[in-house]
């Protein structure tokens, strides 16, 4: 045991010394995570801009006022409506003194009425922004509900049903509220925001590049004949090994809680419980340092575990929502859900709503599984190095 420390020791103290651990296991993902938010972040706090809107409507068409009426329910943006001819609404658009313009044709009423299906205009504005988008889609919805009074008095027309009773019949139907009530709910407590998911996911990417540095001196020195000469002394077979990963995983853990402590302070993200979010970084610490027993097999010299670790890191941490969610049934959502840092996003999702060490047992249960079949894997590969 006392080997096992000495050179574990040894080791770390080489690892520290290496600026480039620290650069690629702290200051790249922080500075990632700075970069991603500046050109992806800031949606929340979109301030949209005062509207005009010029509408001409006829004095005496209820439903055409009933449309213009609709934007000024709308909260944002601030809208502001200026009745004009239908001559000027066009000029006022493209000499951006509106941001939008509206006609509402002469008989609009009587033509819902009988079942017919006017046309109103509609005019974006010189500069028309995201704030214009959203009032026309307002008005295409009010449309949408008008036009189904036309539907409706077509419909009592082939029936055969009197003129009087299609006009009421076009009205109650033009008129009438949703049939469907909407309720805003709340998100699932098992959901990061969007900064907690950037912090949370380049946290499990780098860990997968971090916990690769004992793998890499572990090749290096194989290739260097230093590790003969390990082995050469009187020690347990696998002594060495059990070392670079010990190293591996204190690399890991470290550099992933200073990621998660720094991006919860520099991004106002609260993920929960210390305890529980410490039992996450273990497991998933563990699981990704099992992967480097099967590179240490598969790669023959450091060029190649470099290789190989790159591509575990970044099929791994892709697949697991790094950079964005991925979702999927079937098959293949279940082996989405297997990927250590999906459990792991998944995990701090729970804690950061409240959840604590008892409710984070299913993704403790997968980084937990992955690790013994990976370390079962990479007894079953030829560990080529061997063959040098």
């Amino acid at each position: 045991m006392d080997q096992l420390w000495t050179m574990a020791a040894s080791d770390l103290r080489q690892r520290v010394r290496d600026k480039s651990v620290v650069i690629f296991a702290v200051v790249v993902p922080l500075a990632l995570m700075v970069v991603f938010n500046l050109v992806f972040g800031g949606t929340e706090d979109l301030e949209l801009e005062p509207v005009t809107v010029a509408a001409a409507v006829p004095d005496d068409d209820d439903l055409g006022r009933v449309v213009v009426a609709a934007l000024g329910e709308v909260g944002s943006p601030e809208v502001t409506v200026r009745e004009v001819d239908a001559d000027e609404v066009r000029q006022l658009a493209e000499a951006g003194t509106a941001q939008l313009g509206i006609v509402v044709p002469d008989g609009f009423s009587d033509a819902l009425a009988q079942g017919d299906a006017p046309v109103v205009q509609m005019v974006e504005g010189d500069g028309a922004g995201i704030e214009s988008d959203i009032l026309v889609a307002v008005v295409q919805g009010v449309l949408d509900q008008l036009g189904a009074g036309a539907v409706a008095a077509a419909a009592a027309g082939e029936l055969g049903l009197p003129h009087e009773q299609i006009g009421a019949i076009a009205q109650q139907a033009a008129t009438a509220g949703p049939v469907v009530d909407l309720a805003e709910g709340e998100a699932s407590s098992e959901q990061l925001s969007g900064l907690g998911t950037l912090v949370a996911g380049q946290a499990g990417l780098f860990l997968l590049f971090t916990v690769g540095f004992g793998v890499l001196s572990l090749v290096a020195e194989r290739e260097q004949g230093t590790l003969a000469r390990l082995r050469s002394m009187p020690m347990r077979p696998g002594l060495v090994v059990a070392a670079k990963a010990l190293v591996s995983f204190v690399l890991g853990v470290v550099a992933t809680s200073v990621l998660l402590v720094a991006g919860s302070l520099m991004f106002g993200v609260d993920f929960g419980s210390p305890l529980a979010v410490g039992a996450l970084v273990v497991c998933a610490v563990t699981a990704a340092t099992s992967l480097m027993l099967v590179i240490a097999r598969l790669a023959r010299t450091a060029e190649q575990a470099n290789i190989v670790q790159s591509i575990l890191a970044i099929a791994l941490g892709t697949a697991g929502g790094a950079f964005f969610p991925l979702t999927a049934g079937g098959v293949v959502g279940q082996l989405l859900d297997l990927n250590p840092v999906a459990a792991f996003i998944r995990g701090l999702g729970i804690t950061s709503g409240g959840g604590g060490l008892a409710d984070v047992g299913v993704p403790v249960l997968y980084m937990l599984g992955f690790t013994l079949v990976v370390v079962a894997a990479s007894r079953l590969l030829p560990d080529r190095g061997r063959a040098l």
